[in-house]
């Protein structure tokens, strides 16, 4: 368990957000209800206050901003964390892995992009998470799955932002997969059987 550095208001949030990620069917209930405390729109809680304001394509998250998208990955993740090795670090990143949205998100040509958001995205969540707990290997787990949380598109379309030696490296793929399947189902309509065939194949082109 990292060890929590904090115990102001802030900390206490931490420390409570923590327990409803880990033991919570439905964290998203809690989640929801806490974003009305004062401290939710204070830094560093602010950078995840910030995904309400946040729009996202219709096209592709037909269920509004990113905090709406990051309730519904949190929940998948909350009924998978049996699955992860790490289900401290897997529920956190599923909180964070859009962090960095926020600051990439553009209309471009029509249409809404957040380019390099899981890049930005790693930074945001060393900073938030190292804003409470001093667990250098913890944060950096965390980090690592948003760093790679997009590699499952990437892989599979073999586009090339794919950084699969890097990815190796630094994460284990099996959780970065679990993450990226909450993530991929986190959306109204999502198609169950495809986004699971979808994360098979990431699996086979990254373990060979």
């Amino acid at each position: 368990m990292p060890t929590v550095v904090r115990i102001d208001a802030a900390g206490a949030l931490f420390a409570e957000v923590e327990h409803h990620l880990l033991c919570d069917g439905t964290p998203s209930a809690f989640l929801n209800a806490c974003r009305r405390r004062r401290e939710f729109r204070e830094y560093p809680f602010a950078l995840l206050d910030r995904l309400r304001e946040t729009r996202q394509s219709p096209k592709h998250h037909p269920e509004g901003n990113v905090w709406n998208h990051t309730m519904l990955v949190v929940d998948e993740a909350a009924g998978v964390k049996h699955q992860s090795r790490d289900p401290r670090a897997f529920l956190w990143a599923a909180l964070l892995h859009d962090i960095g949205k926020p600051p990439t998100t553009r209309l471009r040509n029509g249409r809404i992009t957040s380019y390099d958001h899981d890049k930005v995205g790693a930074g945001l969540a060393g900073q938030f998470l190292g804003a409470f707990a001093e667990d250098a290997a913890f944060i950096g787990r965390v980090v690592g799955l948003v760093r790679y949380h997009m590699h499952i598109l990437y892989v599979d379309n073999d586009l090339p932002f794919a950084d699969i030696a890097g990815m190796l490296r630094r994460t284990d793929v099996r959780e970065v997969a679990l993450l990226g399947l909450c993530d991929r189902l986190g959306r109204m309509g999502a198609d169950r059987a495809a986004e699971e065939a979808n994360i098979r194949l990431f699996l086979q082109k990254v373990q060979g």
